[in-house]
């Protein structure tokens, strides 16, 4: 009766999900194919050995974490012809392509009825650093889970190609992916006789811990000055990420993401973008967006149901000088790209949603081409229409169908009279158009026009939206300080927020803290710390948290509503093997609907260890009786029917599994256990295949899966995953240690100790390169290998590249016993350095540690880059920090990552060594990162520091020169003008002296306007400076003074309250003293334009004190104190 209940769940699970697919389909109607085909491609290199440890970098506005990820960051020029494999579908009206190897993405997409590519193809793969681990291609569509512009986007995914049984064919991608341990999978469908295709996302949260995500389907599409971005007609509003700001759509009057659109700008049409921004609809009624090129009179939709698919966005490039930069380094011929997105669960970037333990969703979204309607008014997967006065008594009317409809019926209707009416064929390559005249008496009623299909269903209607005047929606602020906060529950809820969003600036910890001072017992505060303690494997904390939180809620001997206490209580104590007190409190969380599922399947394990099979299987029924999606419950079902002797059942459950999760690996290699335990050869051997198409040569699907086994005490189960004759793993990742470590930590389980210490040894032996441990359960496995193993160096450096991000702490001490076992590994000492210097603040040791890790592999330029961080941030001389990087400057040159090669630029400048660093500069390429640039500003510094060095010494025309190159933005940095001029202000305030000097006083007047004009942020910093010089050469000196006493005014606010930055999109986080010497700097600078030479001597002072590396500060201070002005000011 349970197998038949469970049955039924989950039959209802497949159905509603659209999963089910008939395993012997007939003749699909579709075409879907697998072929090689050759792209142009420029390389990436072998990305970095050094582990990359998170540091407060902001990367799409949430945390740009990248461990335990390698980064792909040396983008070489080397140009060659790539072989691919592409997966091809295609019916009579759409043709679809898509890479598996570069993150699934769709890498083109064809209107076959006009030859039009509605989704941007790209000719070339051509990477550029703008996706989180580095090398990102644009075009085409990009799949975003669980973060914007995901780690994996350039890494090959899982696939599997289905004919469907109703003709449909279906191209299933997805991937483990390692930093949450999630998975997603995502079918791409074409139907015969639609010119849609079917998107649908399934993200699957296989974890014991719940998990919040965004997911984004971006876009990209061909883009002209005839390019026009449809938001629905209700929409009256866009924001920009974090919603901090919002603009009116489609006329702004807006100053929006620094750019002016005050002057009633149509800012849905792409040539109206002069610089980079993103602009997301506030529309929660509509279900699609798109874009149409009016020249070519084609276009694209985007459809999802608003609902549980909100997010509707564009993102350009611009068509500015910068937008052009980016076009130039991310394709060669295809010209500028728009980029269109739907997002499921996220209405914005960052915007998340929740996975609770174990838990899967899912979407579907649409796309299809359109032709020949112009902006559309609405949309369905029936068709799209438009509606639009063209003169004062004449409509158009579009209708574009995604599949063939006869003898369709069209109406135009003032109110309830018929305006219109006509009968037609009409298809996807054959849309209706016309222009209606329209009497005059009913200019002014209410229009509305409507498609039916001969059988009378209305297809689709439109009636012109009118809209209220509304005030523009609340932005989204920055929390207040803790102290600040008025109630525990806010307290509680902006940590959560904090956490939810991966929030860069801001750390929940302080405001749980603040909670739990006010009420040490609060449950959620308790709660929250206790998961926080549990996700690090901080196992005695979480557990004293999550006791209090229990025993607030269970006060005067009542039963709970809400059982995430007892659950995560229960899960820690099981980390821990207290099973007996875990088997409890798990029990307990059961009896909350929301925790059921999850904690029937931790007892479920629980059973399987002790080998009560009876009544694990009764667990696991209860399980998935309220999370039919838990397919990790439904595997262990089956690998528990196999071991009480039901392998039919177990086989037929298992292939249950696999049609509803065709990329799920373990249901797969359940498949091959049956097959084996019933001596059905060609099933094992179909399985077998199958299990080396889904493991790839990726050791992480091994080892996960491995766990999987484990966690519920089937050791012999976890080392056949990683023993599988005929692997598909190559041999380094049969090499990789993490295999060996776990194969030793199994078989010591099985009472095989002898085979334990020999893969424990082996793995002491195996290169360390990319091994990267991420999961909780590796921490005692590793630790149980130094038992066995004590003299393993190598265990204790994995342990601690696992714990730095966890307990850095733990992890120091872990990383100084593997030097202490042996000191020839570069890369331990390395990240002791790193450690030293982050954690505790102690230069000498680190940079004794780092200097070591550099004499053992003087190849290594990342180690060599952070070196001169930690000598720059200790207050060595930049003489010293030069000399090292001119000793390895060939070496610096020849790495395409340019970290090394900008701070020598940066030191040369500093000290007034101008010719060297701009030929340094002037020779090399920099290629950036998108939100950052390395090099520039060191070479207008050069140019600059260059010329008054001229003008002090009287050579007014060479310093007009120096100052005329400081205005370039050279091709091989990879800059552009941007659209708020940058430091031009302060550049033509520079050029206007030269010509003062040469007496040119017309000119010099005219570079001191340009410096005025130029557009600024409103924000006072340092280039205002040169603004208010420049106002005072033009005898404005009121509005100079303003500028100057603001600066003041600023650098104190900043010095008394430091914020940081809630809505960083991009960078590295400054450190405090370097905040405050900016804050100085800003002081100095004003009270150097009000005159006050000895407040501005000090203010200068103590920037420099602060930032012996400022060098606009150092510089000024050296001119005062000589009695000079570098200001030139006379």
């Amino acid at each position: 009766m349970k197998k038949v209940l469970m049955t039924v769940f989950y039959l209802i699970y497949l159905l509603n999900g659209s999963f089910c697919q008939d395993p012997e389909p007939a003749e699909s109607l579709v075409n879907i194919w697998e072929d090689s085909v050759s792209i142009p491609t420029y390389l990436v290199d072998e990305p970095d050995l050094n582990p990359r440890f998170y540091d407060g970098r902001a990367y799409q506005g949430a945390q740009g974490r990248i461990y335990p990820y390698p980064i792909y960051e040396s983008l070489s020029d080397t140009r060659v012809e790539k072989e691919f494999d592409m997966i091809y579908l295609e019916n009579e009206f759409i043709k679809i392509d898509i890479l598996p190897e570069i993150g699934g993405r769709l890498f083109g997409a064809l209107d076959k009825t006009n030859g039009y590519d509605f989704i941007y193809r790209q000719h070339v793969i051509k990477p550029g650093l703008i996706g989180m681990l580095g090398a990102w291609i644009s075009g085409g569509i990009e799949w975003n889970f669980p973060h914007h512009h995901r780690a994996t986007a350039f890494m090959p995914v899982d696939y599997v190609m289905i004919n469907n049984s109703d003709g449909s064919a279906t191209l299933w991608i997805g991937e483990l992916e390692i930093r949450h341990r999630m998975r997603f999978m995502l079918g791409l469908t074409v139907y015969p006789g639609k010119s849609y295709f079917e998107v649908t996302f399934r993200p699957l949260n296989r974890t014991p811990f719940v998990h919040s995500f965004l997911y984004f389907a971006n876009t990209g599409v061909h883009t002209n000055e005839d390019y026009q971005v449809i938001f629905p007609p209700s929409t009256q509003f866009g924001t920009y990420h974090g919603k901090n700001q919002f603009v009116r759509w489609p006329i702004s009057h807006e100053v929006y993401n620094r750019v002016d659109y005050t002057e009633e700008v149509d800012i849905s049409w792409w040539k109206n973008h002069p610089e980079w921004t993103s602009i997301f609809a506030w529309n929660y009624k509509d279900d699609f967006v798109g874009g149409y090129d009016h020249g070519k009179e084609a276009g694209i939709l985007l459809l999802s149901n608003h609902h549980i698919a909100p997010g509707k966005k564009f993102w350009t490039w611009s068509t500015g000088p910068r937008g052009q930069m980016w076009d130039a380094a991310l394709t060669e011929t295809d010209g500028p790209e728009l980029e269109l997105m739907i997002g499921g669960y996220s209405d914005n970037q960052p915007d998340y949603s929740w996975l609770q333990p174990y838990e899967s969703k899912y979407l579907k979204q649409y796309f299809y081409p359109i032709r020949e309607i112009g902006s559309v008014k609405n949309a369905n997967l029936n068709a799209a229409v438009n509606l639009e006065w063209t003169a004062d008594n004449q409509v158009f009317i579009g209708f574009n169908t995604t599949s063939v409809r006869k003898n369709a019926k069209i109406l135009l209707l003032a109110e309830d009279e018929i305006l219109f009416d006509t009968i037609t064929d009409i298809d996807p390559g054959n849309p209706f158009v016309k222009e209606i005249r329209i009497p005059k008496a009913t200019r002014n009623k209410n229009l509305k026009t409507v498609l039916y299909s001969s059988e009378g269903e209305k297809l689709i209607s439109y009636k012109p939206v009118e809209l209220e005047e509304t005030p523009m929606p609340d932005v989204a602020v920055p929390p207040k300080p803790p102290e600040e906060i008025e109630t525990v529950e806010q307290l509680y809820l902006t940590g959560l927020r904090l956490e939810q969003f991966y929030n860069p600036s801001f750390k929940p910890e302080p405001y749980y803290f603040e909670a739990l001072t006010r009420d040490p017992d609060n449950y959620r505060a308790n709660t929250a710390f206790g998961l926080l303690y549990l996700r690090n494997g901080i196992f005695d904390k979480a557990e004293q948290h999550l006791k209090i939180a229990v025993s607030r809620i269970t006060n005067n001997y009542t039963k709970p509503r809400d059982g995430e206490a007892y659950y995560y209580l229960g899960l820690c104590q099981k980390y821990q093997g207290k099973y007996k007190e875990a088997y409890k409190h798990l029990y307990q969380a059961t009896w909350s609907q929301a925790f059921h599922s999850a904690a029937y399947f931790q007892l479920a394990q629980m059973e399987c260890r002790d080998g009560n099979y009876e009544k694990a299987l009764d667990h696991l029924d209860r399980s998935i009786s309220t999370n039919t999606g838990n397919t990790n419950a439904r595997n262990l079902q089956s690998a528990v029917l196999r071991k009480l002797g039901r392998p039919e059942e177990a086989l037929n459950l298992s292939m249950e599994t696999k049609n509803a999760d065709p990329l799920d690996i373990w249901s797969e290699f359940e498949i091959y256990l049956s097959s084996y335990a019933l001596g059905r050869s060609q099933e094992m051997k179909k399985a077998k295949a199958a299990l080396n198409r889904k493991f790839r040569n990726y050791v992480q699907t091994y080892l996960e899966l491995s766990l999987d086994y484990a966690m519920a005490g089937f050791f012999n189960g976890a080392i056949e995953v990683l023993t599988l004759p005929g692997t598909s793993l190559g041999q380094e990742q049969l090499n990789h240690p993490l295999r060996h470590y776990y194969l030793g930590y199994f078989w010591l389980q099985t009472g095989h100790k002898d085979k334990a210490l020999e893969h424990f040894q082996l793995a002491e032996k195996m290169p360390p390169d990319y091994c990267f441990p991420f999961r909780l359960e590796s921490i005692e496995i590793l630790k149980t290998a130094m038992t066995i193993n004590p003299s393993d160096a190598r265990a204790a450096y994995y342990l601690g590249n696992l714990l730095f991000e966890k307990q850095p702490e733990k992890a120091m001490s872990w990383w100084e016993r593997s030097k202490e076992l042996d000191d020839t590994f570069p890369t331990v000492l390395r990240n002791l350095g790193w450690g030293y210097y982050k954690i505790r603040n102690d230069f000498s040791k680190a940079i004794s540690s780092y200097e070591t890790a550099f004499s053992l592999n003087p190849d290594d330029q990342r180690v060599l880059y952070e070196l001169d961080l930690v000598y720059a941030d200790s207050r060595v001389s930049p003489e010293k920090r030069l000399k090292l990087l001119q000793e390895n400057h060939d070496a610096i040159t020849d790495n395409y990552v340019v970290d090394a090669l900008a701070r020598e630029v940066m030191l040369l400048v500093q000290l007034g060594r101008y010719d060297e660093a701009l030929e340094i500069a002037g020779n090399n390429y920099f290629r950036q990162w998108e939100g950052v640039s390395k090099a520039y500003a060191s070479y207008v510094d050069a140019y600059l520091f260059k010329g008054l060095d001229h003008l002090n010494s009287g050579k007014y025309d060479q310093a007009l020169q120096d100052y005329l190159k400081a205005m370039e933005y050279p091709d091989n940095m990879m800059v552009a003008e941007p659209y708020r001029g940058g430091r031009s202000s302060q550049v033509h305030y520079f050029i206007g002296t030269a010509y003062e000097e040469l007496g040119d006083l017309g000119s010099a007047n005219k570079h001191y306007q340009k410096s005025v004009n130029k557009k600024q942020d409103k924000e006072l910093s340092e280039i205002h400076y040169y603004k208010a010089l420049s106002l005072a050469k033009l005898s404005r000196k009121d509005e100079a003074k303003r500028i100057f006493n603001g600066l003041i005014r600023i650098g104190e606010n900043r010095l008394g309250h430091p914020e940081e930055d809630f809505f960083a999109k991009f960078g590295e986080k400054q450190t405090p003293d370097d905040k405050k010497a900016d804050a100085y700097f800003l002081m100095g600078l004003g009270n150097l334009g009000n005159g006050d030479l000895e407040s501005a001597k000090k203010d200068l002072a103590q920037a420099v004190e602060l930032n012996i590396n400022h060098i606009w500060a150092a510089a000024l201070l050296t001119q005062l104190n000589s009695g000079k002005s570098i200001s030139y000011d006379k």
